[in-house]
């Protein structure tokens, strides 16, 4: 179930039942379902259906934000450019980034003049950038258990996505596996050997990394 998002006067927009900074109660801001809804029409207009949203990005994904707050408000006659605000700052995966209006990337500014983009996950064809921050020597990736002799003939591809997506635990692998099969499994990703051999590998959000495929040969399974 998702959380609502609460704001408090001094430090801002936070979920669960008290700021856990100063542990005040705070303004409902958004309940959990209409922090879900917006957050997924959020998403799929910056990574897949950008057009259809009636927002522009550029080679890198970026829009205006004030752009996509119009096109939440065209959505959602409750939404406004404070609640798609929240949705982005309380993200728990960090799927979105945004650059204040100076362009200066600021993850605690106010958004309103600056710009916004999915950090990962897209479908349509940007240019991210590389990333200087360490990948893990182990990463993970959780699948249903149908796929589990495909992937090891021939490894991860990114499918409908531009890359392959892979968690920074075996927690966070199986919470993905479970949204395509009640009984998960879980590959081990020999991240350190993939990038001695070339192999890109990107942190994209708080805890997702992306590359551009994994072969193989640097695969385990986890459990049946």
């Amino acid at each position: 179930m998702t959380a609502p998002i609460r704001a408090c006067d001094e430090h801002g927009f936070f979920e669960g039942d008290a700021c856990p900074a100063c542990e005040q109660q705070g303004e409902t801001v958004l309940s959990g379902e209409r922090r879900r809804r917006l957050s997924k029409f959020a998403s799929g207009a910056l990574r897949h259906f950008p057009d259809d949203a009636g927002i522009e990005l550029d080679d890198a994904g970026w829009t205006a934000f004030d752009d996509l707050a119009d096109a939440v408000a065209g959505k959602y006659d409750w939404a406004g450019p404070r609640d798609l605000a929240a949705v982005i700052e309380t993200d728990p995966k960090g799927r979105f980034e945004w650059s204040g209006a100076d362009g200066r990337a600021d993850d605690d500014s106010d958004p309103s003049g600056g710009r916004v983009r999915a950090a990962y996950g897209h479908s349509v064809d940007v240019d991210l950038g590389a990333a200087d921050t360490p990948v893990p020597d182990t990463l993970y990736h959780g699948t249903a258990p149908r796929n589990v002799d495909a992937i090891r003939e021939e490894g991860l591809r990114p499918m409908s996505r531009q890359t392959v997506h892979l968690s920074g635990t075996v927690g966070g692998a199986r919470e993905v596996g479970s949204r395509h099969a009640d009984d998960p499994v879980v590959f081990a990703v020999d991240a350190a050997a993939m990038e001695r051999d070339g192999r890109r590998v990107v942190k994209r959000g708080r805890a997702t990394y992306t590359t551009d495929r994994v072969p193989p040969e640097y695969l385990e399974l986890l459990e049946e």
